[in-house]
């Protein structure tokens, strides 16, 4: 089992096939993807390298595997790596993080690849925010995405980072979606990166204030699983869907850890916010996964017991697109 020097086991990789993303997010790009910044990178990680990945972390006891980017769906050849996830031995879910752009199209074959779950960006169900907030006309395209993934049976999951100046205004929007609509919806601190500290600072919530508010109102904390991500979701008799909160600047929400990153280049993140990743790209593309898995466990013993982002410690991140939040 990978387990860390604070006994914490890892359970869930976040894998990065892309850093490439088509929105233009206000708190991650808000001029775009630039194209400049990955010119002199290496290619993002190959099928056969991405097998190579998973298998090693199968390996060590990993059973979930979340395809992140940037933006997946960018990816064209997405359906070959669900696939190849989803049959390693010991991968129990396969789950992708998307902002929805490319959903309603692709979802079906998603689902036949083997994907059970999905997550999806959506910052606003208001037309107008959603566009200053994304940049992009296209909520009504993701909701159809949403409502086909439903239909298909796909746990779908609903992140929205809270924005005081941008959706704040909007939670009673939100309240009133989940209490008719089968998802999680996932709200989410703004973290500080290295490229947005003026937005940061007039734009940060405070995660529990919004939890004394579910609390007094009825809403149940409910038990998180092994491989589960850093949400704390509640659930409420009036309402169909969820409601999660998750809240990097809490207390103690480093204790939990149970996930391990790696970009789409190859190199592993043991946080989100570490000062650099360990390049193991050499190591992947021998093909060796009991090689790499030997590595990976070597790594996991310097993790460090938190990220220090109460202190203003952002570390390498300059965006959370370059290694999928």
């Amino acid at each position: 089992m990978l387990k860390d020097n604070y006994g914490r086991r890892f359970y869930y990789l976040r894998l990065s096939v892309t850093d490439i993303c088509n929105f233009r997010c206000n708190y991650c790009l808000p001029d775009g993807y630039q194209c400049g910044e990955s010119i002199a990178r290496e290619k993002p990680l190959s099928v056969a390298e991405v097998n190579t990945v998973v298998r090693a972390f199968a390996s060590l006891g990993t059973e979930k595997v979340r395809f992140t980017g940037g933006e997946p769906s960018l990816r064209k050849d997405l359906v070959q790596l669900i696939e190849t996830a989803v049959n390693v031995d010991g991968i129990r879910r396969v789950a992708i993080t998307t902002n929805g752009y490319r959903l309603a199209s692709q979802i079906d074959a998603w689902q036949r690849a083997g994907l059970d779950q999905l997550n999806v960006s959506v910052d606003s169900l208001d037309p107008q925010r959603f566009r200053a907030i994304t940049g992009h006309d296209k909520l009504a395209n993701v909701l159809r995405g949403i409502d086909r993934a439903l239909e298909l049976g796909v746990s779908t999951k609903v992140n929205s980072v809270l924005l005081r100046e941008h959706n704040l205004a909007g939670f009673e929007q939100f309240l009133d979606w989940v209490k008719v609509t089968p998802v999680s919806l996932r709200f989410i601190e703004l973290m500080r990166t290295g490229d947005n500290r003026d937005f940061f600072a007039s734009n940060h919530v405070a995660g529990r204030d919004i939890e004394k508010w579910l609390l007094h109102t009825g809403w149940e904390l409910l038990p998180r699983g092994r491989d589960a991500g850093p949400a704390k979701e509640y659930t409420h008799p009036d309402y169909i869907g969820r409601i999660g909160l998750i809240m990097p600047y809490s207390r103690d929400f480093c204790a939990g850890c149970n996930r391990l990153r790696m970009s789409a280049q190859g190199a592993l993140h043991l946080c989100l916010f570490a000062e650099a990743g360990i390049d193991l790209r050499s190591a992947i593309a021998s093909g060796d996964h009991r090689d790499l898995a030997a590595l990976i466990r070597s790594a996991v013993c310097g993790k460090s017991a938190g990220h220090q982002l109460d202190r203003g410690f952002t570390g390498a991140t300059r965006n959370l697109a370059m290694l999928g939040g």
